[in-house]
């Protein structure tokens, strides 16, 4: 505290016979800074009461008497303040530490089996402190039962184990101090009732500030001893806590300071302190009533902590350690489980029913593949050598192709499928959507014509020399007129039709099939694991191959797609070129359409891609509409565009896409519809605006509609304001054209669930586990593939809790009940 300066002033002020002129402007101003520093150096009670009473004063408003008076206090005040010599130098010492806190027992007395009972499965009513209303609110964010409220995680935790004396606060860290509250009182900065606190230690005070709190200012009282833990900012020079969180020490655990404090997430009426208190006493009383179900000697071989400890330590952890250890346990819980899951799926479809083993006719296959307009490539051959190994065998096959858009996969799928139907059997091509679904009727019905004579229109064709009888291959959607789709249905039941393509149209009712002996699912992240088991379910246990243009990393494709076997086409068609690809800043977009236009004008085509405004196909259609309208008005008023989007009828789809591959239109405007699948040559020119909206693994099949023909083509990202993360990802993709190394990127930066767009449906929830932890995902599949090996069945005494924990994750999974 400078008493020396204000000294200095008073003084001068006296030879000027308190005329309030020794500082200009008046001293009120003076006294204002002055005091705001000088608070934090008083540490007694008393003192800080003369302190206030003194400084509350305005000086302009007194009478030169009242003045002198006032300042014969100051001076008096001052002198009381040096004779208590009551500014410490910082001690040497260490700073203080943390209270001793109570640890969870791990080993406390289990009450219930964490696989039934009336204890964890019960509603979360029966915890203390959760009323029937207060249990709605926890019911939004997914919380029902006791159970779900024991791995109701918090997203984060905040460090405040960090203690420290005042004088050793530094601003921008998260930080704890204890301190006694001198004073507490209502204020009210900008109009907000909040309130101010002045709390100190042995080194010194500082102020506090609870905006839009006021009720703290009757809880804080004189000298209650304080824990107070959060930032500290620099107002006019001096350290303040800004809204910290705080806690009177009075002997019990520590919630809210002090710790690592975790971050719930909350809803409307729930509130951070108040369910951090209703967690820690939950957690203290429940945790210990878990069983765990994991083999001891597995998880005393991997070192893995017990499971209420585990629980307990995700929530309120010891230190940073003990955290992660809790979250490795939890981790490999849920990806181990997850493993065994669809290992066991695998088992069940492959061994309790046998499948069909084809008579692979080597000359139908060559025929059809030296039909072809062009070379298969290595990898091609590779992958189609390991279906036709799997078509061979009763153990029906389970098969994930891989391949980059263009890379040929559909030829392969067209391969397997004439087997099936050399064989007897019908083949079924399931695609996410109807413009894909079209499109590989076409497709398919384009190679069979190099093979065999051609007859049959619109829906339903049929190609014929070159298998015994005619080949038939029909289209189900749900566009097709009623009168001509049940007909299609007829035929496929009664076994006239070998190969049909449709969407989902295919696994719903009133679809039955003759002998369906294989089903190909194009675009399998767009589906869930249970349509897939539908098809599957419509033949008697055919071979099932699934497609993806949509590089999966290995590691996650055997975590989700455990039950199937891995292939993948790595290598493109010889002659497909690099997409130059750049983004631009919102005023280069000028630039972008001049581009745009002069590819045209060399008798090119361009897509325009609109962004994914909202989860919604009709408000997605809107923008699409209106866009289309600027753009052909103000923009390329004299160039053809066309409009795509979800809404259109399949017609109106067909009409667009025609007159785009036609060379009718110049320019097409679309919605992310385009994604996957579509095949336009002339198409060189790729605009997608707001570009940051979209994830690596979405730009890339967006990128992969143009470069299919003998151009240069070219893929402009146009943005307004990318966030940091965002700009992360376009300069990603401006510089890679791998698609599996930016799915791995795309995976890092944004986890499976935003990667694959929704959940998959037919899996467990991953709370702890992250799918980017390749070496925990590893661990727990090879430990789920020996313990497989050993007791496929999980029958023995020491699996007993993991087969009924199994069976309440894998709810239905028959195998396992």
């Amino acid at each position: 505290m400078n008493a020396e300066s204000l000294r200095k002033i008073l003084d001068l002020e006296k030879q000027k016979s308190y005329a309030d002129t020794a500082v200009f402007g008046g001293l009120d101003k003076f006294l204002r800074n002055w005091s705001a520093q000088a608070v934090e150096s008083v540490v007694s009670p008393r003192l800080l009461g003369r302190f206030h009473k003194l400084f509350k004063a305005s000086y302009a408003a007194m009478t030169p008497e009242q003045r002198r008076n006032w300042a014969r206090d100051v001076l008096g005040f001052l002198d009381d303040m040096e004779g208590k010599d009551s500014v410490v130098e910082t001690p040497a010492a260490s700073p203080p530490a943390p209270p001793a806190r109570k640890k969870l027992a791990p080993k406390a007395k289990k009450v219930v089996a964490s696989t039934g009972g009336p204890g964890l499965d019960s509603p979360v009513t029966i915890v203390k402190g959760i009323s029937t209303s207060f249990s709605s609110k926890f019911g939004k964010l997914g919380v029902k039962t006791v159970r779900d409220l024991l791995y109701f995680f918090p997203h984060r935790h905040l460090d405040y184990s960090k203690m420290k004396f005042i004088s050793q606060l530094t601003e921008g860290e998260e930080q704890t101090i204890v301190a006694n509250v001198w004073q507490a009182q209502e204020t009210r900065p900008g109009g907000r009732r909040s309130t101010e606190a002045i709390v100190g230690d042995e080194t010194g005070n500082i102020r506090v500030v609870w905006f839009n709190q006021p009720y703290l200012a009757k809880k804080l009282t004189t000298n209650a001893r304080i824990m107070l833990s959060g930032r500290v900012s620099l107002f006019r020079g001096r350290h303040v806590f800004q809204s910290p969180e705080w806690e009177i020490m009075e002997g019990q655990d520590l919630v809210h300071t002090a710790r690592l404090v975790p971050v719930y997430p909350l809803t409307a009426g729930l509130r951070p302190r108040q369910v951090r208190k209703l967690m820690k006493e939950f957690i203290d009383r429940w945790a210990g009533q878990v069983t765990d179900f994991l083999p001891t000697a597995l998880r005393k071989r991997l070192g893995l902590l017990e499971l209420p400890a585990a629980i307990g330590q995700a929530h309120y952890p010891e230190d940073e350690a003990t955290k992660d250890k809790a979250r490795v346990r939890l981790a490999f819980d849920e990806l181990f489980l997850l493993q065994l899951g669809v290992m066991s799926k695998k088992r069940d479809w492959q061994e309790s029913r046998p499948g069909n083993a084809f008579d692979i006719k080597l000359p139908t296959v060559g025929k059809f593949i030296e039909s072809l307009p062009f070379t298969l490539t290595a990898a091609q051959n590779k992958v189609l050598k390991e279906i036709l190994a799997d078509l061979g065998q009763t153990k029906p096959m389970s098969r994930l192709l891989q391949g980059e858009v263009g890379s040929g996969k559909t030829v392969v799928a067209t391969a397997a499928l004439l087997v099936a139907a050399d064989n007897g059997y019908q083949g079924a091509f399931m695609a996410p959507t109807e413009i894909l679904a079209e499109q590989h009727f076409a497709t398919i019905c384009q190679l069979l014509s190099k093979l065999g004579q051609e007859e049959g229109e619109g829906y339903l064709k049929s190609y014929s020399g070159f298998l015994e009888r005619p080949l038939k291959v029909a289209l189900l959607i749900g566009d097709i007129k009623q009168a001509g789709k049940k007909q299609i249905q007829k035929q496929i039941l009664e076994g006239d039709i070998d190969i049909v393509i449709g969407t989902h149209a295919l696994v719903q009712k009133g679809v039955e099939y003759h002998k369906l002996g294989l089903a190909v699912v194009d675009e399998q992240h767009r589906f869930g694991v249970e349509q897939r088991s539908a098809l599957r379910e419509k033949g008697f246990n055919p071979h099932m191959l699934v497609m993806t243009a949509t590089p999966i990393p290995r590691t996650l494709a055997l975590t989700l797609y455990g039950d199937l076997d891995l292939s993948v086409i790595d290598e493109l068609p010889p002659g497909r070129q690099t997409v130059k690809t750049k983004w631009l800043k919102p005023n280069q977009r000028e630039s972008a359409y001049v581009f745009v236009r002069k590819q045209i004008n060399e008798g090119r085509q361009a897509f325009i891609l609109c962004p994914l405004i909202e989860e919604s196909e009709v408000i997605m259609a809107q923008a699409a509409v209106v866009e289309y309208e600027r753009l052909s008005r103000e923009v390329f008023p004299d160039l053809k565009s066309g409009l795509l989007h979800g809404r259109l009828s399949s017609a109106a789809k067909d009409a667009v896409m025609e007159s785009f591959r036609s060379g009718e239109l110049d320019i097409l405007v679309s919605t992310p519809v385009i994604e996957v699948g579509i095949d336009i040559p002339n198409a060189a020119v790729m605009l997608i605006e707001s570009a940051d909206r979209f994830g690596l693994s979405q730009l890339h099949q967006f990128r992969g509609r143009v470069g299919r023909g003998r151009e240069q083509s070219y893929c402009m990202l146009l943005t307004e304001n990318p966030s940091e993360v965002a700009r992360e990802r376009l300069d990603i993709i401006e510089s890679t054209q791998d698609g599996f190394e930016l799915a791995e990127a795309d995976l890092k930066m944004r986890g499976p669930g935003e990667f694959f767009g929704t959940r998959q449906s037919g899996l467990p929830d991953l709370r702890m586990a992250k799918i980017s932890d390749v070496a925990l995902l590893e661990l727990a599949r090879n430990e789920a593939i020996k313990l497989f090996q050993v007791d496929p069945g999980l029958e023995r005494a020491e699996h007993r809790l993991l087969a009924q924990e199994m069976a309440r994750v894998w709810a239905g999974a028959a195998e396992w009940s």
